[in-house]
């Protein structure tokens, strides 16, 4: 998986990741800022999912993207 397409595109990926996620805040994108960790540690945050559910949603999600 190669996350730097996500990071390099980050103002135009937060619109998707947003779809995707609801319940992240513009501040939420913002901290975030591309950076898969920060991803997953904020969606654990506002989700309460488990470390592995948020792993394999975000690999999910990335998967599905025709971008790549």
């Amino acid at each position: 998986m190669d996350w730097n397409r996500v990071e390099g595109n980050w103002k135009q990926m937060k619109g998707k990741v947003r779809e995707q996620w609801g319940r992240l805040t513009d501040d939420d994108l913002d901290q975030i800022n591309g950076r898969r960790e920060q991803l997953e540690g904020k969606l654990q945050e506002r989700y309460g999912y488990e470390k592995d559910r948020i792993r394999r949603d975000v690999d999910t999600w990335y998967d599905s993207q025709t971008w790549h």
